[in-house]
């Protein structure tokens, strides 16, 4: 059955490619575009953790030697503030401190550059405990002094700092919806010398009206507005978006001016492309209710969570932002293909197997939808391809083209991670480094070049 499953997901994928299936090369992106790699563990729903996972605390070493032999010219990272200062503040744990400071000269050493997080779903329990974390303004001081420490301690080594990750997300989920953490229903030091960007990161779908009636038009505004505009809005106009001021708290002068183009570049992560319909009854005191629009995926295969290939919504995502945000620099900082059981909540053969041509597809498409839109005028800067292992609602999502088997501590590079080594690498026909490496299989030489 997941066969089955799997060979439908393949051909959906190859039925709405379209243009982007076109040949390229990295050649054809511009001078200076960044490729890379994007790794976390989040967990969220069944209880359980990530404590050693792929041990990456102790073979940090082997990991950035992968990542060296795969071509890769960047590595997206977050800074565990529970890690860095475990009590939120206070003393620096000299261990975590080392481990970063360890982590990034390995990267450095074999030119790779770091691309670091501050927040990325990561609150030192203490803090939420004392004042309930984000939603106090004594959170400004706390994290503005851990983001101090960042920069002091690596700011001559790190050059890209993005301040929070999805917060669109943090807020939505954990403080309205309940299924993530919390579960709610400085002076610049050193700038001049470092010369650091620091910019956000920004979850987006790309949306497009269910229907072609007035009121799915409509509604996929406000979508956009809800999910964009609530953090590009601020930092490009210094207020939220009309549709949202009734329901966000005012912005006062002096912090419309302190956060108006405030932000060096804009980091998104963007899997998929949704439909947008008009919500006629809304529930009342919810965000999707305060929105007046429900997300429709637009497949749907039972008991398997999956991300439609749709590479043309990255194209028009980027386009709205070059044409309603000012063009701002965008690092793609994730992006990726996934196919999961969530009756089992185990990986289906495509994530736990080295042949993994659905990735290869998704990759592929998605990259020709990146030098599309920076051929149309989208400062679009780098591309990093999303490597981790989540668990979300008790599901396990393996989100990776290395394969890591826990117990045993093995890593190998999927057939995904040989196809974007080439690609990285300048090569436009890796067929027979595929084919050494594939076994037998069903896909065997049917993978885009």
């Amino acid at each position: 059955m997941e066969l089955f499953l799997f060979l439908v997901t393949i051909c959906l994928s190859l039925a709405f490619s379209g243009k982007c299936s076109d040949d390229y090369s990295r050649n054809d992106f511009p001078e200076g575009f960044v490729f890379g790699s994007a790794r976390i563990f989040g967990f969220s729903g069944n209880g359980s953790n990530g404590d050693i996972a792929c041990d990456g605390y102790h073979k940090y070493k082997e990991d950035v030697r992968l990542m060296y032999d795969m071509g890769l010219d960047a590595l997206r990272l977050s800074i565990s503030w529970s890690r860095l200062i475990p009590s939120g503040r206070g003393p620096v744990n000299s261990k975590g401190l080392r481990f970063y400071k360890n982590l990034i000269h390995e990267l450095k050493t074999h030119g790779i550059e770091p691309h670091v997080t501050l927040h990325h779903n990561d609150l030192p329990q203490a803090l939420e405990d004392e004042y309930g974390g984000w939603i106090d303004r004594k959170i400004i001081g706390d994290f503005t002094a851990f983001a101090d420490v960042c920069f002091k301690e690596f700011g001559n080594a790190v050059k890209f700092w993005s301040t929070i990750n999805e917060p669109n997300i943090v807020a939505w989920v954990g403080y309205d919806l309940g299924s993530g953490p919390p579960s709610h229903c400085s002076p610049p030091c050193g700038m001049h010398k470092q010369n650091g960007f620091v910019g956000i990161t920004c979850f987006a779908f790309w949306m497009v009206p269910f229907t072609s009636s007035e009121e799915d038009e409509m509604a996929t505004q406000r979508a956009k507005d809800f999910l964009l505009g609530w953090v590009l809005h601020p930092l490009m106009f210094g207020d939220y978006p009309n549709v949202m001021r009734r329901i966000t708290a005012k912005i006062s002068e002096e912090e419309s001016y302190l956060v108006k183009d405030s932000s060096d570049f804009l980091g998104l992560i963007h899997y998929t492309t949704t439909y947008t319909a008009d919500l006629s009854s809304p529930r009342q005191g919810d965000y999707a209710s305060d929105m007046h629009a429900s997300i429709i995926r637009m497949f749907f295969l039972h008991g398997i969570f999956w991300v439609d290939l749709l590479p043309w919504g990255l194209e028009g995502l980027l386009e709205y932002i070059k044409q309603n945000y000012g063009n701002p620099p965008i690092y793609i900082l994730e992006n990726e293909f996934f196919l999961i059981s969530t009756q089992s909540g185990r990986p289906t053969n495509h994530q736990s197997s080295l042949n993994d041509a659905g990735r290869i597809e998704y990759l592929h498409s998605y990259i020709a939808a990146v030098l599309n839109s920076v051929r149309n005028g989208s400062e679009t800067r780098g591309y990093f391809q999303f490597h981790g292992f989540v668990r979300a609602h008790g599901a396990q999502l393996y989100i990776w083209i290395i394969l890591c088997k826990f117990q045993r501590s093995v890593t190998s590079p999927k057939t995904s991670a040989l196809w974007y080594s080439c690609f990285l690498n300048g090569t436009t026909n890796c067929s027979e480094e595929l084919s050494a490496s594939s076994s037998p299989g069903l896909f065997s030489g049917k993978v885009p070049i």
